[in-house]
């Protein structure tokens, strides 16, 4: 760490350095290239079943495949990560799943297929575990929130450029080489993270005093867990930890419908054809990632003023949440399809607000074990992310009515809204376990 004032630190003519903000360019960079590698296959599953000789139900196992690995990874990556550290595990993690990738290009049968698929999944389990206990230890709590937001357009990012670049590459080369080209990034980044990064911001040569002091003058006053031996089911066994995880359960899973059924959702309810329904759905994914963005900055702002986790983390959430029940409410009453569209697009922009304050609670009550409480905030999102279309066939299929679908979609935000106003946000979700104290 360098000091261009030592004898006085807090002197105000010495300005904290910007480290921690090329720590989110590091960590972005990562995230969209995990998207890449995790969407190319959308735009690769016809050539691939043609060449394969798969059906559109086999093409679906290998789909899941990923979801499932993702999933079940989650716990165990974030406490491996919390033993070892981002430096060491966030370049297994990223050489794992580039290798699963390139991989992808030599398969010759529908089992090695699921296999690649699976060992992308169980790469990028780690990723964002890894990042947000990378937040809690470079990023102070007030810039906190903006930060998550901003990770979350960098996947945004990786998904354009998976599906728009690797159409690209497929028409051009063929399937096979653009999983090959896309396998290189990650191999690179991960080596050139390990020589760059560091743990914690001290260790850093590019982090001079008045940044450390920002960063540590921020450690969470509320941060009173002091326990280092702690298990994940020790995290489970928390309240706050149902009602976080509760929260993103729901969330994720109505975000998931916008990936999954929407576009059919609009050619069957509104007569769109499948053009329309496809620039429908994109229109709808541009008020997301602005959300995300506007949200972190409008979480951050209340913080900075208030010093409140209720306020900011809590408040935002409940308003967003219940401001999109309202709109996809509104849309189920609406018959003209511009209109309908509009009032989900706006709906979307608030599921993106409440998203940063999803992951930054998780830096804000994981104590010292940040990375175990978001991986398994996260693991329960993703199963909701993996039921929720299901939940819908079955609808569907019994009833053909999308009406009722849409009546579950806005749902499951009033029951986010319910688990953010049970949680308690003060503290770690370690003091809220019922006999904490006699530990």
């Amino acid at each position: 760490m360098k000091s261009t004032n030592p004898d006085n630190p807090a002197d105000p003519s010495t300005k904290p350095t910007w480290a921690r903000y090329k720590v989110l360019l590091w960590l972005g960079g990562a995230a969209t290239i995990a998207y890449i590698c995790r969407n190319s296959l959308s735009v690769a599953e016809k050539g691939i079943r043609a060449d394969l000789g798969l059906d559109a139900f086999q093409m679906g196992l290998v789909m899941g495949a990923f979801q499932i690995s993702y999933a079940l990874l989650q716990i165990p990556s974030g406490h491996f990560t919390d033993r070892r550290g981002a430096r060491a595990s966030l370049p297994v993690f990223t050489v794992i799943w580039s290798m699963a990738t390139a991989a992808m290009a030599a398969v010759t049968n529908l089992w090695l297929l699921v296999a690649a698929r699976l060992f992308n999944g169980v790469g990028q389990a780690g990723l964002f575990p890894a990042s947000t206990n990378t937040f809690a230890k470079w990023i102070p709590e007030r810039e906190r929130a903006l930060v998550n937001g901003s990770l979350a357009s960098f996947m945004t990012l990786g998904t354009i450029i998976g599906t728009g670049v690797g159409a690209y590459l497929t028409a051009r080369w063929g399937w096979q080489w653009m999983f090959v080209i896309f396998s290189f990034p990650g191999i690179l980044w991960a080596g050139g993270f390990w020589l760059w990064f560091r743990d914690r911001p001290e260790e850093h040569s590019a982090v001079n005093v008045a940044e450390a002091e920002l960063i540590k003058g921020s450690d969470s006053e509320g941060n009173t867990d002091t326990g280092e031996k702690r298990s994940w089911i020790d995290v489970l066994r928390s309240p706050a930890t149902r009602w976080i995880c509760g929260q993103q359960f729901f969330r994720a899973a109505g975000q998931m419908f916008f990936m999954t059924w929407f576009p059919t959702f609009l050619i069957e309810r509104y007569n769109m054809d499948l053009v329309e329904a496809g620039l429908s759905t994109v229109v709808t994914q541009i008020p997301l990632l602005a959300g995300s963005l506007i949200g972190g900055g409008i979480v951050d702002g209340i913080f900075r003023r208030t010093g409140s986790r209720t306020a900011s983390r809590k408040g935002v959430s409940i308003v967003s949440m219940l401001l999109c029940t309202a709109l996809v409410a509104g849309a189920y009453f609406v018959k003209d399809p511009k209109v309908a569209i509009t009032l989900i697009g706006i709906g979307a922009f608030f599921i993106g607000t409440a998203g940063p304050a999803g992951y930054t609670i998780t830096i804000d009550m994981g104590g010292k074990h940040v990375a175990t409480l978001f991986s398994t905030m996260n693991m329960f999102g993703n199963l909701g992310a993996l039921l929720f279309p299901i939940v819908v066939g079955a609808i569907i299929a019994a009833t053909g009515n999308w009406d009722q679908v849409l009546i579950l979609f806005g749902a499951l935000y009033l029951a986010s809204a319910f688990c953010w106003w049970r949680l308690r946000p003060d503290g770690t979700v370690f003091d809220q376990i019922p006999d904490a104290n006699a530990r």
